[in-house]
């Protein structure tokens, strides 16, 4: 009965083969099947391959991160002990100063006007409105906060009120740099004694109770002599790019 059967099955097998290869209408819906199922997956394999590769480069990314911060943790521990052992030395020699410097993470909240991109309002924790302090970006200055209102508000380098002290060049020519709502800034007041070059780097002196010393600033593009001075254009590190968080500097010592 089987092998009755046998032959006919083959011949109803090949006929379907035949319709199948030469007749669109059975063709064209198994084909659009077939190719949703083959799209679904190597969509599948594809969303699979991107989540692996995302879970790798994540985790290559956190350990990396780990270590810096691990140095970074390591760099902090070294400067604390260093700066114990200043102390402790000044205090074997019946020095009273004391070395306390310290700086803090503050976060941007807004422009203080739209169009001004060189004010920002900062929120920063127990900020004491009596004073003026140093702000700064990936260790170069980016400009100052004052206050206004009782809360922070930083004049980014840019700024026309952003003025802070600073030394030029090797021979260390002191001079007040300030914004003028433009793209570089300016460097008043320079002695006209003081040698300086073009292309000199420009560094916080430090002598204002802003900043640190030698924290980067930019450095000339041109100079020019007037009434017993010099005045200097800067090109300056930071740019206003208007971050999200900035170090605001507390206190020098």
């Amino acid at each position: 009965m089987n092998k009755k059967l046998l032959p006919y099955l083959l011949l109803l097998l090949a006929l379907f083969m035949g319709a199948l290869y030469y007749t669109k209408t059975i063709q064209s819906p198994l084909l659009s099947s077939l190719n949703s199922i083959k799209i679904f997956y190597h969509t599948v394999t594809q969303n699979i391959q991107n989540s692996i590769d995302k879970h790798f480069f994540q985790a290559q990314e956190i350990a990396d991160l780990k270590e810096k911060l691990q140095k970074c943790k390591n760099n902090h521990l070294i400067i604390k002990q260093l700066t114990a052992d200043l102390n402790n030395i000044y205090q074997e020699n019946n020095v009273t100063l004391a070395v306390d410097p310290r700086s803090e993470l503050v976060r941007t909240i807004s422009y203080e006007k739209f169009g001004n991109f060189n004010r920002l309002w900062l929120d920063v924790p127990e900020y004491n409105s009596s004073k003026i302090y140093g702000l700064v970006y990936k260790n170069t200055v980016a400009g100052i906060v004052i206050p206004k209102n009782g809360k922070a508000l930083a004049l980014l380098n840019n700024d026309i009120k952003s003025t802070y002290a600073v030394y030029i060049g090797k021979t260390k020519a002191p001079g007040i740099v300030h914004g003028n709502n433009a793209k570089n800034l300016i460097a008043s007041f320079i002695p006209a004694w003081f040698t300086i070059h073009i292309g000199d780097e420009v560094t916080t002196s430090g002598l204002d109770n802003l900043f640190f010393q030698g924290i980067k600033v930019g450095k000339i593009l041109s100079i020019s002599k007037s009434q017993g001075y010099q005045k200097a254009v800067i090109e300056p590190y930071y740019k206003s790019n208007s971050p999200s968080y900035f170090h605001l500097i507390r206190s020098l010592r």
